[in-house]
């Protein structure tokens, strides 16, 4: 499959292809353990997590809003409109002296299949200290836009950087 000027990495033995996730995208539960550090300190450490899987994205990892650090969320004033999920609200996350606005998003009232999503958040592992799933550390998905969590068994090319906007 040719992507504009991308080729498509052909995923090896245990790897997956974003390439092979649908659109309109999946929603699953994934028991593998997420940890997300800011501040010097855990935020996250679940295994209750979802994943919305995605063409040409990253999976966007969804933990339980009772998995975050008690207090550290604080409701933001940005909201954006995803046509599969619905209308996002935003947080921002303040550990000690140290505050990232617009850094998560959650999908209060999530629409059609993603109902699930209820009561879950989302961050932007490029503007955290480290996240990982299991044990590995997360590269985020390239550009500001999209929040996907790279692992070394998913392999793209991935949207968002540049030259992606029309895949």
């Amino acid at each position: 499959m040719i992507m504009g000027r991308a080729k498509r990495i052909e995923p090896g033995p245990g790897q997956e292809s974003v390439w092979d996730y649908p659109r309109p995208p999946r929603l699953e539960d994934s028991p593998r353990r997420i940890r997300i550090e800011f501040g010097g300190e855990t935020v996250v450490d679940t295994r209750r997590a979802k994943r919305v899987l995605e063409t040409s994205h990253p999976p966007v990892y969804y933990v339980p809003v009772e998995d975050v650090r008690p207090g550290a969320l604080r409701p933001s004033d940005r909201s954006s409109h995803c046509e599969w999920k619905g209308r996002a609200s935003y947080y921002d996350l303040t550990v000690g002296d140290r505050t990232e606005a617009g850094v998560a998003w959650t999908y209060p009232r999530p629409t059609g299949d993603f109902g699930p999503l209820a009561g879950h958040v989302a961050f932007y592992p490029g503007r955290m200290d480290r996240c990982l799933v299991d044990d590995e550390a997360v590269v985020a998905q390239p550009g500001d836009f999209y929040g996907g969590w790279v692992t070394s068994d998913i392999v793209g090319p991935f949207k968002g950087g540049r030259g992606s906007m029309g895949w």
